[in-house]
């Protein structure tokens, strides 16, 4: 994927959840996220998937979700205004499918 941030995530995840990011979501109390020089790596526990992010912008989002009553409220207060927000909202939505956020 070439959006900023966007995660590689193994194919057959498998996601339940629609991603609203008009919505309230947070990291998954099964994930670690362990910060890299290109971003962080994220590891479920129940699933023992692996996600990459790769860039420190979106490893912010990520850590703030649960700081906000909304996806697009963490990307306001990161400084991604609604113009720019497509490729976050994108990679937010694969991590989602891939249950390391989940509805807060």
């Amino acid at each position: 994927m070439t959006a900023p941030g966007a995660t590689d995530v193994s194919p057959d995840a498998v996601g339940t959840a629609t991603f609203d990011p008009g919505a309230g979501w947070r990291l998954h109390p099964q994930v670690a996220l362990r910060p890299e020089p290109f971003g962080a790596l994220l590891y479920h526990f129940g699933t023992r998937k692996l996600s990459f992010l790769k860039n420190t912008v979106i490893v912010e989002i990520v850590r703030s979700l649960g700081d906000h009553t909304s996806v697009r409220e963490a990307l306001r207060a990161h400084g991604i205004d609604e113009s720019a927000e497509r490729p976050y909202v994108r990679a937010l939505g694969t991590l989602a499918d891939s249950h390391m956020i989940v509805p807060a």
